[in-house]
């Protein structure tokens, strides 16, 4: 395993980190995967547009679209690290996810027509995987899609309920999951679709979150017609088609270790602000191994990427990184409201809240990470079974 970057890889990250500096749409009030207010949608739109431009985005799409097969496969990795550095906003959305379906299951036809839309940022994705009954088991799904009509004509006929779809209000396309075969195993019987979210019979419903804002949403689907030509892959295939996108997208993992290290920093300034802090020993201790948890993540991060640039990934090495990191995460706000004693009570709107009560939201929303992705208490079992070789839980 070699955890050191490269001079080329060095090289371009100055490229980017200037580039950042230079056209970010400004600093990113909130931690973690947040819905942007409406007014700043018009900002990164033009923002992603210009990423694409640049080459920073779509690194390893096909030429003809944008992408370079000369590229180091750590490149959007890069990217996404200095965009989480520079605290501004990533592109919002699901459409790299989207992306990768397309690309990897897609005809030519919906390459030429939806690729392009997402590199001018024409077009924000949405994620319409997650329902209110499957939980953490996507395979549980219940949206169900109905065929009508045969050939060229032939149109399916989706009616179900997602929920925490992220940035579902901003959304003009969907990458969505249904049911096509109720008769088949659960694993079977699931289609992919892209999902016009301006289609009759679709309502999205913000759900306001403990943060007090609404980054989620609930969809509701009622007889919404889909043409056949949006089915991405082959009808039943869905599964293959979400699990391949869903392995193809990494560069958030370098990302994370960026948030965190920048959130230590500023543990760290916090404890400054009160002199005694550092002078009790359980502080500095509490602050010593949450540092060390930090170094630690950064290198289950550099083990991840040389294992996948070797090709010698384990089953459990994604589901072992969002574990780890979204408790260190969440232990990092939660002590940085104990540094504030009392103050630690006051809520994100008090004029008095540190650092405009970012602690406070950071705090409420970390949970979230322990969720989203699968829980971690369902990941932990994953491990078991898919890492360690475990016997399976008893059903």
């Amino acid at each position: 395993m070699r955890l050191e970057s490269t001079p080329e890889l060095e090289a371009f990250r100055g490229k980017v980190r200037a580039f950042v500096a230079q056209h970010a749409p400004g600093v990113k009030a909130h931690s973690g995967v947040r819905a942007p207010d409406p007014a700043l949608m018009p900002a990164i739109r033009e923002w992603t547009a210009k990423l694409f431009e640049a080459g920073f985005l779509g690194i390893d799409w096909p030429v003809e679209y944008g992408g370079r097969p000369d590229a180091h496969p750590l490149e959007p990795s890069v990217v996404a690290e200095e965009i989480a550095r520079a605290r501004t906003w990533p592109p919002v959305g699901a459409a790299s996810l989207a992306s990768a379906a397309v690309i990897d299951f897609g005809t030519d036809e919906q390459r030429a027509r939806f690729l392009p839309r997402i590199r001018s940022c024409e077009d924000v994705w949405c994620q319409l995987f997650s329902e209110p009954e499957a939980g953490s088991d996507l395979a549980a799904l219940r949206t169900r899609a109905r065929v009508e009509g045969e050939g060229e004509d032939a149109v399916f006929v989706v009616d179900g309920q997602k929920v925490w779809t992220t940035n579902g209000q901003h959304a003009d396309m969907g990458y969505l999951l249904a049911r096509t075969d109720p008769d088949a195993p659960k694993h079977k019987g699931i289609t992919a679709f892209a999902l016009d979210m301006r289609s009759p019979g679709i309502e999205v419903r913000p759900l306001r979150e403990i943060t007090g804002t609404t980054d989620f949403n609930e969809v509701f689907l009622d007889g919404v017609r889909v043409p056949a030509a949006n089915v991405i892959g082959a009808v039943n295939d869905g599964w293959r088609v979400a699990m391949s996108s869903l392995g193809r997208e990494r560069s958030g993992v370098a990302a994370r270790g960026a948030e965190l290290s920048a959130v230590l920093d500023d543990l760290v300034r916090l404890a400054e602000r009160t002199p005694a802090a550092f002078e009790d020993s359980a502080t500095r201790q509490r602050i010593g191994e949450l540092a060390a948890r930090v170094q630690v993540n950064a290198a289950l991060i550099g083990l991840a990427q040389s294992r996948m640039l070797h090709g010698t990934e384990g089953p459990a090495d994604a589901l072992l990184g969002k574990i780890f990191f979204s408790e260190l995460n969440h232990d990092l706000a939660d002590f940085g409201l104990r540094l504030q004693g009392t103050d630690g009570l006051l809520t994100e709107d008090d004029p008095a809240a540190v650092a405009d009560g970012w602690w406070q939201d950071a705090h409420l929303y970390s949970r979230a990470f322990t969720i989203a992705g699968g829980a971690n208490e369902v990941l932990r079992t994953q491990v078991a079974e898919r890492g360690l070789g475990l016997p399976r839980e008893p059903r």
